[in-house]
């Protein structure tokens, strides 16, 4: 198979031609509206209807999961220390009000 190295590729048809990007959009100009979508566009009422099947057919499956005490004290836990974290920091970094 010989190739001849004079020959162009053929060029796209003139409907098909290739356009330049356009150009970004200023920085302070407003980001476009987002559409809602999903459960967030259907009623409140619907969305809880259909929850409420889910868990039920998860509880009659047994494939629902179900918090012992110790189970949720835990999660508790972990979300106090979690929301409370950035003030620990804070008053660890902060002078004594004695310090000037």
């Amino acid at each position: 198979m010989q190739q001849h190295l004079d020959s162009t590729p053929p060029s796209p048809p003139p409907g098909d031609a290739l356009e330049p990007d356009a150009p970004p959009a200023p920085a302070d100009a407003p980001a476009p509206a987002r559409k809602r979508r999903g459960f967030a566009v259907m009623d409140p009422k619907l969305v809880s209807e259909i929850s409420r099947k889910g868990g039920k057919a998860a509880h009659s499956a047994g494939t629902a999961h179900e918090f012992t005490s110790d189970e949720a004290r835990a999660a508790g836990r972990k979300g106090g220390l979690a929301s409370h974290a950035k003030r620990k920091r804070a008053d660890a970094t902060a002078k004594p009000s004695g310090e000037r």
